[in-house]
């Protein structure tokens, strides 16, 4: 009964969706699964960091329309739906000390306020399923973060009618299962670097491993291995749609597809909350909603 099945993904900005769980979505898609991509913000303060593209001036004075345009072909690759927060990208603040963020940025918003917004989609869609960043948004940047913030109230939210009344936000809905992305795990880029190198290959994960052993930051617990080798293609495809932002000579095409499939052919997620009984490890993110369907 897939057609029953619905799942959410909230992102932070247009291609965060192709570089996290962008496989996942594609096989549930497949599969019958209704999914949409929620995009917080229109990314108008991302760097173009595709060298080929850089010092366009077409692109620099029109980069929010640009990056639309990524985000409805990422879309179509995927074919997910999409859905805009329409929050304004807070930019990745750099230096020492940090400088403060932008007015009226989406770092910079109520969080109620903002997770409101979500709540809306969220009682029309009416998933089941909701992927979003863990509380230190995969990294630390303000609107990933921000995310992870408004994902976390509105999935509670969305069932509150004081708080978000019907008559404004609409009927109250429960969704079932919250996940974190953790597409970006240790043991998936150790299994990786680790087959390169016996192969004779080059590794470009070797930096990240030596960053991972000075990191004092929590060990995320993986708890579900989504087998989605067969999409891995159509996530790459997407992520490349983001042309702006993606390099596609750069470090995230350069492990053969072959190895990819062979050493690590799942995406991996973290059970946050879950009103379902369920056991784990899983293969599913429906894992104890789709009997009941």
């Amino acid at each position: 009964m897939t057609e029953q099945l619905r799942l959410m993904a909230v992102h932070a900005h247009p291609d965060d969706e192709s570089s996290k769980g962008a496989a996942t979505m594609a096989k549930y898609v497949s599969e019958g699964v209704d999914v949409m991509v929620v995009t917080c913000t229109g990314g108008e303060r991302g760097s173009v960091l595709n060298p080929q593209l850089q010092g366009d001036a077409y692109i620099e004075a029109n980069i929010h329309e640009v990056r639309r345009k990524e985000m409805d072909e990422a879309r179509e690759i995927l074919g997910v739906s999409q859905e805009w927060l329409g929050f304004v990208d807070s930019g990745l603040p750099e230096g020492d000390p940090l400088p403060p963020l932008p007015q009226g940025c989406f770092a910079l918003e109520d969080v109620d306020t903002a997770a409101g917004e979500l709540v809306r989609k969220i009682r029309s869609f009416r998933p089941q399923v909701i992927t979003t960043y863990d509380e230190n948004g995969g990294y630390p940047h303000p609107d990933h973060i921000m995310t992870h913030k408004i994902t976390m109230v509105a999935f509670e939210g969305a069932t509150d009618t004081e708080k978000y009344p019907e008559a404004e936000f609409g009927p109250a809905w429960q969704p079932l299962k919250l996940y974190y992305n953790q597409g970006f795990n240790r043991p998936r880029t150790l299994a990786l670097h680790e087959a390169l190198l016996a192969r004779g290959l080059e590794s470009p994960y070797g930096e990240w491993l030596e960053r991972w052993k000075d990191f004092a930051g929590k060990e995320r617990t993986l708890t579900t291995f989504v087998p989605c080798s067969e999409f891995f293609e159509t996530r790459d495809k997407a992520l490349i749609a983001h042309r702006t932002q993606i390099d596609p000579d750069g470090g995230w095409f350069r492990v053969p597809m072959e190895i990819q499939k062979e050493i690590w052919p799942t995406e991996e997620y973290e059970l946050s909350k879950a009103l379902v009984p369920t056991s784990l490890p899983e293969e599913d993110l429906f894992a104890g909603i789709r009997d009941n369907a």
